[in-house]
């Protein structure tokens, strides 16, 4: 199954990593959508279909915890799941996330095979099957 993928980063290089790294994984994906921090994630959430968000946690503007919290109080963290990538990875901040919708916690670095089985389990799908 092919989704519409948001990467919400503030470094382009490392939205350039995710990308590849999501072909290398053969995650497929009708379209991938990318944001420098929260705040532009949430425009693109409200004018585009998202079926799943790939954020950073240390952003400027608007920092991913931030989006989360905004995401769940307009009921899109029901809707849309969002794993985070992130470095920054304290086992009190990877809970706080977690417990406040976020469905994953990749730590940077990753590899394609790890960012394959976690995009697997958290859209309970099979998502390099044809």
């Amino acid at each position: 199954m092919a989704w519409n993928i948001l990467i919400v980063d503030d470094s382009a290089t490392v939205r350039a990593v995710i990308v590849k790294t999501l072909k290398l994984a053969g995650i497929e994906y009708k379209e991938l959508y990318q944001a420098a921090n929260g705040r532009e994630a949430l425009d693109v959430l409200g004018r585009d279909w998202i079926d799943l968000v790939l954020c950073d946690v240390s952003m400027p503007v608007m920092d991913g915890e931030e989006l989360v919290a905004t995401m769940r109080r307009n009921g899109l963290i029901a809707t849309v799941p969002v794993i985070m990538v992130s470095s920054a990875g304290s086992r009190p901040l990877i809970e706080r996330l977690l417990a406040s919708g976020v469905r994953a916690f990749v730590k940077k670095p990753f590899t394609p095979e790890h960012v394959r089985e976690v995009v697997d389990e958290v859209m309970g799908a099979t998502s390099h099957d044809a």
